[in-house]
């Protein structure tokens, strides 16, 4: 097991809000654009869309970046944590410090769960008078212990039928409500 910090193994990008004053910087069908509030009671490991779409006039005129499929999208503010794995190309808001990971280090599934565990540590190097936030200079310089890709591999394929299982449930458990 390495010990590396998050800028080692891949890309820490942060997210951005086109203004709300200009209509013609979202859309219906448009870019998927992600919000923390998206990813509140969310328990999938995969997201695609959140409530809101923005437009490419959106994404040019903000300083959101169009995230690859498997980016590690992390929350680093208002809530710290919540994680989920893009399912496609999309984008984030600023409260988010999302990381494309470097395959040739880390598989994106394994730092996708390896991220859910780090919700407190990362609460513990936030700062913020209003409100806490994790900034990039932090994020970048998280440490993490990442073993070989093998092992990488091998958790996953240990993890990934509970991790079914529960997402099976928590949607018998939504059809039950509705």
């Amino acid at each position: 097991m390495t010990k590396y910090r998050l800028d080692q193994i891949g890309k820490v990008i942060g997210g951005g809000t086109p203004s709300t004053r200009k209509k013609q910087y979202y859309a219906n069908k448009g870019i998927a654009w992600i919000t923390p509030k998206d990813l509140s009671g969310y328990s999938k490991m995969y997201i695609s869309h959140g409530a809101r779409d923005i437009s490419q006039e959106g994404l040019d005129n903000s300083s959101a970046k169009l995230l690859p499929k498997d980016t590690v999208l992390v929350s680093s503010r208002a809530p710290i944590g919540y994680v989920a794995l893009a399912a496609n190309k999309i984008t984030t808001n600023q409260g988010f410090k999302s990381i494309v990971p470097n395959t040739d280090i880390v598989l994106p599934k394994y730092l996708y769960y390896l991220m859910l565990t780090k919700k407190d540590e990362l609460e513990n190097v936030s700062s913020g008078s209003t409100f806490k936030e994790v900034s990039g200079r932090v994020m970048k310089g998280f440490e993490v212990d990442i073993p070989s890709l093998d092992k990488q591999a091998n958790i996953i394929q240990k993890i990934e039928p509970i991790t079914r299982k529960i997402e099976l449930n928590y949607q018998i458990n939504a059809n039950l409500v509705a």
